[in-house]
């Protein structure tokens, strides 16, 4: 098969989605600085994305929110769709995710309507060039850097590769659904108690632990603010502190912040949870309206659900 050349175009824009924007795995330490680590929502999707075309994990892809772009294949390309299921589709035709679909030039990757999730990812064999802003190409809309421009997609706009595909333009690889995360409905986040949990009466204790909560309208790449029963703290206010994401804040008003990867890098109010790494993934595919619940965890149960995650991708082959 033939391979496109690096910095040359290989796909365009016909129609861009809703929100869809280059991410790559995030800018990490630069928080100090006020910097968030920002990139793909979904870390799992983007890496596995990226084992299915041949790219190391961390290459920059697509993050396509709400729905999908239609992209015309500008040169023979190797792709794969991950993450939310908006029906993925080539020529019209629905197309498997998690599997490496090879697309001639002309053919159209399009989407069809979404079934479940919030946010797929589309990767392509040899990366996606960009603008790179502190070491990524992770998009930061909210200062406009890196990414395309800094900005989202819009019709018209053509995407280059990076490099050459590090394989073979070979389709059909693929990552079986039962190496997932258990991406669903109301998913329960294992989560580790914060610094503050302490300071939870026991009643808001009980409640965190056993009561669904619902993502506001008020959520983003910076946070999900989460609608539930009202916690109360005790203690004196605090001085602020490094937040990361996962980190779960508690406002005066009594409902949680879930900090996601647009997250501000130091705050003031207490963090009463940490969401694990492995169960991130989960909440990057809730809409506003849609539940969750915690689930507590130790760190080393947490820990090893990573590894399994991360196993799960070397079986990629």
């Amino acid at each position: 098969m033939a391979r496109t050349s690096p910095a040359e175009p290989v796909l365009r824009v016909e129609k861009p989605g809703l929100l869809t924007a280059i991410q790559d795995l995030g800018r990490p330490g630069h928080r100090k600085f006020g910097v968030p680590p920002s990139g793909a929502m979904d870390r799992f999707a983007l890496a596995a994305a990226n084992r299915l075309v041949g790219n190391p994990d961390g290459a920059a892809g697509l993050e396509c929110a709400l729905n999908g772009p239609v992209l015309l294949a500008l040169q023979p390309c190797l792709v794969a769709v991950t993450g939310a299921d908006f029906t993925p589709c080539v020529n019209g035709a629905e197309v498997p995710l998690w599997t490496g679909v090879y697309l001639a030039a002309g053919e159209r990757l399009s989407f069809s309507g979404r079934r479940w999730g919030a946010r797929c990812y589309v990767a392509v064999a040899g990366g996606l060039a960009g603008a790179r802003w502190l070491g990524s190409l992770a998009t930061y809309l909210l200062v406009e850097k890196g990414g395309f421009a800094g900005r989202t997609l819009e019709a018209g706009d053509t995407l280059a590769l990076a490099g050459p595909a590090p394989r073979p333009l070979i389709a059909g690889r693929h990552l079986s659904r039962r190496l997932l995360p258990v991406y669903g409905r109301a998913p329960a986040l294992a989560a580790v108690p914060g610094p503050h949990h302490a300071r939870l009466d026991r009643a808001s204790r009980t409640s965190l632990w056993k009561s669904p909560f619902e993502v506001s309208r008020d959520a983003d790449r910076m946070g999900f603010r989460l609608q539930g029963p009202q916690l109360q703290l005790r203690g004196a206010e605090l001085l602020s502190i490094g937040l990361t994401a996962g980190a779960v804040q508690l406002p005066i008003g009594g409902q949680p912040i879930l900090l996601m990867a647009d997250h501000q890098t130091a705050g003031g109010y207490p963090v009463i949870l940490g969401v694990t790494r492995a169960a991130l993934p989960l909440a990057a595919q809730l809409l506003p309206g849609e539940q969750l619940t915690f689930r507590e965890s130790s760190v080393s149960e947490a820990q090893d659900e990573w590894r399994r995650l991360r196993a799960a991708l070397d079986l990629i082959a």
